[in-house]
């Protein structure tokens, strides 16, 4: 009463088959393989260091501004 067989495992794709049809199968399939790779995009993005300024940003984006005023500091 372990593990199913070969034999078990093609009749149950069989009737999954039979039952969803193959083109919603194979839309499955391609969304949840979609989902995956944008995770590991995502899991990519957040390695990079919490200070680190991103490198589209503009100078004028990165400049410090006075609380008070809200002027640019300059350095």
């Amino acid at each position: 009463m372990g593990s199913l067989s070969i034999t078990h495992w093609l009749i149950v794709l069989a009737i999954v088959s039979l039952v969803f049809g193959t083109k919603k199968i194979r839309s499955l399939g391609s969304d949840l393989g979609g989902a995956i790779k944008g995770f590991k995009e995502g899991m990519q993005d957040g390695d990079a260091p919490a200070g680190a300024a991103p490198a589209t940003a503009d100078a004028k984006a990165a400049t410090t501004l006075d609380a008070q005023t809200g002027r640019p500091v300059s350095q």
